[in-house]
This record gives structure tokens, C-alpha cells and sequence, in this order.
């Protein structure tokens, strides 16, 4: 449980690292720093992460980084990172980017300082909407907008054209969780442009980002055009979240979603109950939280999919045998499908899609016994570079390699190197959902058909505090169905195609 008590309450507003380090100076950071600038000597604004996992390589396990007279400390050895888990002595901090999301998520579960009750009353609220009932309840509408997806790749595949990757597991995810989560259906698939709500949100994440590569004191000049983009399209966000509940409280029928959660549930011991304010908060923080990573880390693994077609074989393998030839999954087989999974949890482990978090320290404390750490001192967790620590992962990090997530492998490896979903109390509280979804779905894609690659493509990553592979296109071609005897191959011509039965994605 997060700390709400008076010494666990730190002050609003930016720390730079000299107020909380005092042993600052022995940790490296790159050479050539400018006066005033800091650090900006070949970084880019809009690679910042990239460009922090390159510095990196180079100045080792722990480092610092100035932006405009901003100290900011970097970690991602694993000794380190294991010791910043260590929830009696260090919490969650709400850095600047996550910070610059409050004017449109305020103390939703994301953005919430620890000291702030909303977060705990909402967490207490909604958790048992992630529950195992709760997600075999979500399931059946899993498939059903994954079949909106597989309609359209059959038409691709009919003819013969590239799809979008990131575009459609976007449209996708996000259906995914405005249906089990809100009973609301965007249409997603149903345009030629992409929904004002993803249009708004690319745009205020976009932003948030933007505002850390500018210094605060010219921010207002320089971003005057951009802040008043965002100020539309924080309106619009909410504008659109508002008519989402409007129209539950107009039909007056229960759902027994998240949505319901939030407008009908109390507090289990208080009986709290969360605000319209924080509603449209938690609603905007799911929506957008509860689709972009997934669509990311959906788009990665399809990514690594088309380029290993070895993997991409015994994978298949594995859902034909696991899923027989039933058209539609049950919710226990989705489980079942342990390669599968672990196809993600590689494409997770190059490239998670929230690729940071924060960690503040709660008492004066030393960091792995060797870095004074004031209270409300914090460091930035560098989570590509924890996935890549050599000491855990071996000489060969950049390898794609699922066999990795192994249950042999995994209880070799020392606890706290793989966090993809964050750490501690305020790990991400969707998890479970976010997995099943994405686990569902690449069976399902793997089941219906064979993924080629763009052979001219080079893999770019497009950072708007998330990753998400750029310019990713994928040619389907629609599978034949496999023999009960020979999982994975091909039968005859002639046969009906998988699912063609019903159009349900399977």
C-alpha cells in the first residue's frame, strides 16, 4: 500500500538531483557539458530515451544528465534497480513527464501523487475489475473486436496489400478497452482517419514530452502555438470522456465494467466513493494507459514475428495444438499458450513500451550501499537498459530470443531485472488485462495467417513517452486450416480457411 502518511508527503514540483544526491559528483556524466544548456551535445528532442540508452552504454550502470541547469539521474544497473524495489524505503515519483499529463489525468491511478487519497480510494475501487471472474467476463468481447481486425487483414490479404501495424493495433486496443471497460464502441475500424480521441491523445502526450526539452522559463514564448493545441486537445479529451459517462447515467443499467465500478461502487471499508471529477480522470487515464502500451507492445512482437519466421512456426504450433480447431478460444486456453507468451515478454524485454519510471527515496538512505540518497531524492529507471544489463541477460542482449522467459531461465535470473509494468504499489494495475489481450491476439493473428516482412524496413522507434515501432507495415496471408494430426501445416487445396465459419477472429 502506497504511503499517505505526513513523512511519506514531499514538496510539489521539480527536484533537481543536487538537492537529493550529496555525493553527486561521483557520478559520471557526458563529457562536453555546456553552461546554462547542460548536456544537449548530439541529443534529440525527440529521441530522448534512445538517446539516454546510448549515453548509457557508455557511462555505465548509474549516470546524470543536465538539461538547462535540470539534473537528472539515471539508473539501470540491476543491483541498483533491485535495491530502488525495496518499497520501505522508496516510492513511486510522479516524474516530469508523467507530471506534465496531469492537467488532463489529475490524480488518476497513473498520475496521482503517493500523498494524494484519490489514488488508493480508486485502486481500492476498481482492482477487483481485474480480477480472474472480471477478465473471463472481458474475453468474449476481446474476440469480438479482434474479429473487426481479422476482417479487415482478409481483405488486405485478398488483395495482396501491406496493413499498418501500429495504426491497426491501435484502433484495436483501443475498442478493447472502451468496450470491457466503458460499454462504448469508437468505430475504429469503421474510419479512414484515426478517432479525435487518439488524434487528442498522440497530441497530449506528444506535448508532455515536448515540455522537458524546453527550458521552463521560455516554455510559454516558445510553446504559445503548441500549448494552445494542447489546451484543445485536453478539451477535447475530456469533452469526449463526458459524453461516454453522460450516456451511462442516461440508460441507467448497470454494465458491471470499470465504468460501473467508478460510478457505483464505495470504498469496501470507508464507503468513499470517487468523484465526478476523478471519474472522468480515471475513465481518460484507462483509455488512454489501457491501449497505448498494448498497441505497442502488440506492434513489437509482430515486428520480431515476421523477422524470425523459426519462432514465428513453433508459435503457431503451439496455438494449433493448444486451440484445436475450436473457432473461438476459450478464456483458460488463451493461458495455455506459454511460447506464445513468451514472444511477448521477449518483445517487451527490447522494447517496453513505457520505457521509464521513477523512484523517490522516503527516508535518508543509501542506494545498493553506495549512493547517499536525501528523502525526496529520485532517479529515473531506465528500463530498455535494465532488459539489456549484460550481468543478467548475457553477452548477446540485442538478440531476440523468447526462450529467454524459459520458467528455467526466469528463476536463474535474481528478482527485479524484468519490469515492463513497472514496480512495487504502483505497478500498473492492468497488467493481467494488458497480457491476456495481447497474448489472445497474437494467436489469433498466428492462427489465420502466415506474416511477411517489408524487406526494405529498418526497425525506427517514435518515443511520446511510450514506444511504438514507426512506419511498420506487414504483408498477411491467410492460412490454410491444420490437420488435427499435423499442427501448424498446411492441408490441401481446397480447404476452408480458419474461421471462415464465423466471423469471430479465429
Amino acid at each position: 500500500m502506497a504511503e499517505t502518511t505526513e513523512r511519506a508527503v514531499l514538496p510539489k514540483g521539480f527536484r533537481s538531483a543536487e538537492q537529493g544526491w550529496p555525493a553527486l559528483h561521483r557520478i559520471p556524466h557526458p563529457p562536453h557539458r555546456l553552461p546554462v544548456l547542460g548536456d544537449v551535445i548530439g541529443s534529440s528532442r525527440s529521441t530522448p530515451v534512445q538517446d539516454s540508452v546510448r549515453l548509457a552504454r557508455r557511462l555505465g550502470p548509474i549516470f546524470r544528465r543536465n538539461a538547462f541547469g535540470r539534473e537528472f539521474v539515471f539508473t539501470w544497473g540491476a543491483r541498483l534497480v533491485a535495491d530502488l524495489a525495496d518499497e520501505s524505503r522508496f516510492a513511486k515519483h510522479v516524474g516530469l513527464g508523467v507530471a506534465n499529463l496531469r492537467p488532463v489525468a489529475g490524480d488518476g491511478l497513473f498520475t496521482a501523487y503517493n500523498h494524494e487519497p484519490n489514488w488508493q480510494l480508486a485502486h481500492d475501487v476498481l482492482a477487483p475489475g481485474f480480477s480472474r471472474e472480471a477478465m473471463a467476463a472481458y474475453h468474449p468481447m476481446m474476440l469480438s473486436v479482434a474479429a473487426r481486425l481479422t476482417e479487415h487483414w482478409d481483405r488486405a490479404a485478398a488483395d495482396g496489400r501491406w496493413v499498418d501495424v501500429p495504426g491497426d493495433m491501435t484502433k484495436l486496443t483501443l475498442e478493447t478497452i472502451a468496450r470491457t471497460g466503458f460499454g462504448h464502441d469508437f468505430g475504429s475500424f469503421e474510419r479512414a482517419r484515426p478517432h479525435p480521441f487518439v488524434t487528442a491523445m498522440v497530441g497530449t502526450l506528444s506535448h508532455a514530452q515536448r515540455l522537458n526539452n524546453v527550458p521552463p522559463p521560455l516554455a510559454p514564448l516558445l510553446l504559445r502555438r503548441a500549448n494552445r493545441r494542447n489546451t484543445a486537445d485536453i478539451a477535447r479529451l475530456e469533452h469526449i470522456v463526458d459524453e461516454v459517462v453522460r450516456r451511462r447515467r442516461a440508460d441507467g443499467h448497470a454494465e458491471g465494467d470499470l465504468l460501473d465500478r467508478m460510478l457505483e461502487t464505495s470504498h469496501p471499508r470507508t464507503g468513499e466513493r470517487l468523484s465526478p471529477e476523478n471519474v472522468r480522470r480515471q475513465v481518460i487515464t484507462f483509455l488512454v494507459a489501457g491501449h497505448e502500451t498494448t498497441s505497442g507492445a502488440l506492434s513489437f512482437a509482430l515486428h520480431y514475428l515476421s523477422l524470425h519466421p523459426g519462432v514465428a512456426d513453433r508459435a503457431r504450433d503451439e496455438v494449433d495444438r493448444v486451440w484445436g480447431e475450436s473457432p473461438e478460444p476459450a478464456y483458460e486456453q488463451v493461458a495455455r499458450l506459454r511460447y506464445v507468451r513468451r514472444v511477448l515478454d521477449e518483445s517487451l524485454r527490447l522494447w517496453p513500451t513505457a520505457p521509464a519510471y521513477s523512484r523517490e527515496a522516503t527516508e535518508d538512505t543509501v542506494l545498493a550501499d553506495e549512493h547517499p540518497m536525501r528523502r525526496g531524492a529520485w532517479t529515473l529507471v531506465l528500463t530498455p537498459m535494465l532488459h539489456r544489463d549484460p550481468e543478467v541477460w548475457g553477452a548477446d542482449t540485442e538478440r531476440f530470443d523468447p526462450d529467454r522467459f524459459d520458467p528455467r531461465a526466469v528463476r536463474s535470473r535474481p528478482p527485479h531485472t524484468y519490469k515492463p509494468f513497472g514496480t512495487g504499489a504502483r505497478a500498473c494495475i492492468g497488467r493481467q488485462f494488458a497480457l491476456h489481450e495481447a497474448t489472445l491476439v497474437l494467436g489469433l493473428l498466428l492462427r489465420r495467417y502466415d506474416l511477411h516482412a517489408d524487406p526494405g524496413y529498418r526497425l525506427r522507434v517514435t518515443e511520446r513517452l511510450t514506444f511504438m515501432p514507426r512506419g511498420l507495415r506487414l504483408r498477411p496471408d491467410r492460412r490454410r486450416a491444420p490437420r488435427p494430426d499435423a499442427p501448424g501445416r498446411p492441408v490441401g487445396d481446397g480447404a476452408e480457411p480458419v474461421g471462415e465459419e464465423r466471423r469471430t477472429g479465429g
